[in-house]
């Protein structure tokens, strides 16, 4: 016999979107319990995103998890883009009334709001094996196995936060959903190096060996990442040969590079751009990379997650308090508006930077004079610095519940 949760929400997926949610409802007094598949060293060791807009950041201090970022995160007010062998800073707080990004990685996120819901006494399963989702157009339950035993949870909703690959989206009936895709030729070479940032701001490099990227996540260990053919295995690349390729690629005339150290991990990620629409059936609501996948090099997955959990919150809430569905419903297409803004920049920046293996003359040299206009126009660099730094919200913190009032009791 299985042991029975009733709930109001259950959630599949315990990472940044599944925590987020499950702390915003805990605020607004709504019970969730949360399933993960993965072990908790896996979700918390595990290397992401690690650039936070601001309204990410709000997000994280207005739930009261905002310590860590605060304390531990790298607060940037502007980036370079660097093409020719020189770097060209982009002002984002200057071109957006004082707005910047955080570079904080993702697992430490995750962490933090780990602790957070440890602190509500509400559940979060972690190593749960044979997870389902079950009757989503009626009285929705999740299953799953833990620790040798069967369990079920009875939820008015589910929300599925369980990644690209997980579950709840492969639940919904055939047919109900319309898949965007698209492959990039090309895939990221990254690797954490324990070396001292000697850029105190992102660098962003077009160089015509390929793209490269270079970053940080504290003041003692570098992120970078090349631009690699799309199936390229990871032992072709030694340590050496990675460092040579990464300061080919950055060194610019003024001297500055990237400090070399100890290679700390290192790996080859594909990139895909990807959209499920709707991202709802029935009573089953998708909610991050469940949903949608974006490039990395505009620096949206995360975000993204945060902002469809803020307006799933912001729908609940009002569900719960007046019974008003509006929001719920709505759910998607809120979502979708913000989606496709973040896929079109993601894809932009992409193209902007990246070597196309089909690339011609006329594609080069259109390429540099696109780099040379953002780099020179005060307009062109606001609409990329609009954009990096992060879009307004679709609702407020506090339509989600997040009052001053609320805000004290966490």
């Amino acid at each position: 016999m299985a042991q029975r949760h009733p709930t109001q929400v259950g959630i599949v997926g315990a990472g940044p979107a599944g925590l987020l949610l499950a702390q915003l409802l805990h605020a607004n007094g709504i019970d969730s319990v949360i399933v993960e598949n993965r072990s908790r060293d896996y979700v918390t060791d595990r290397v992401r995103a690690g650039v936070l807009e601001q309204g990410t950041v709000d997000l994280l201090t207005a739930l009261g998890v905002g310590d860590g970022v605060r304390h531990g995160g790298l607060r940037h007010e502007g980036l370079y883009l660097s093409f020719r062998q020189a770097r060209h800073r982009i002002d984002l707080a200057g071109l957006t009334g004082g707005k910047a990004i955080t570079v904080y990685g993702q697992n430490e996120v995750v962490r933090d709001l780990i602790e957070a819901r440890h602190a509500t006494s509400r559940p979060l399963y972690f190593d749960c094996d044979d997870v389902s989702v079950h009757d989503i157009d009626a009285r929705p339950s999740i299953r799953f196995r833990h620790a040798g035993e069967s369990h079920e949870i009875d939820c008015d909703f589910i929300a599925g936060c369980d990644g690209f690959h997980g579950i709840c989206r492969e639940s919904i009936p055939a047919g109900a959903l319309t898949i965007y895709e698209r492959t990039y030729p090309f895939g990221w070479l990254g690797i954490l190096a324990e070396a001292a940032p000697s850029s105190e701001e992102l660098v962003y490099t077009r160089h015509d060996r390929g793209f490269a990227l270079f970053s940080m996540r504290s003041p003692t260990v570098t992120r970078l990442y090349l631009q690699v053919p799309p199936d390229e295995s990871i032992d072709h690349w030694s340590d050496d040969a990675i460092w040579k390729e990464i300061l080919e690629r950055m060194t610019t005339t003024d001297g500055w590079q990237p400090t070399v150290g100890r290679i700390l991990q290192k790996s080859v990620t594909p990139m895909r751009s990807f959209v499920a629409a709707p991202m709802q059936a029935g009573q089953l609501f998708l909610a991050g990379d469940a949903a949608h996948i974006v490039p990395p090099t505009g620096a949206k997955g995360l975000n993204l997650a945060a902002s469809d959990v803020l307006v799933l919150a912001h729908g609940l809430k009002r569900y719960y308090d007046t019974a008003d569905r509006s929001g719920i419903d709505e759910y998607s297409a809120v979502c979708l508006r913000r989606v496709w803004k973040a896929q079109r920049f993601s894809w932009w920046m992409t193209t902007l930077l990246h070597r196309s293996p089909e690339e011609t003359p006329f594609d080069h040299q259109r390429q540099l004079a696109d780099l040379e206009y953002v780099t020179s126009s005060r307009a062109a660099m606001t609409t990329l610095a609009e954009q990096y730094v992060g879009l307004p919200q679709e609702v407020s913190l506090e339509s989600a519940g997040l009052t001053p009032d609320v805000r004290a009791r966490r």
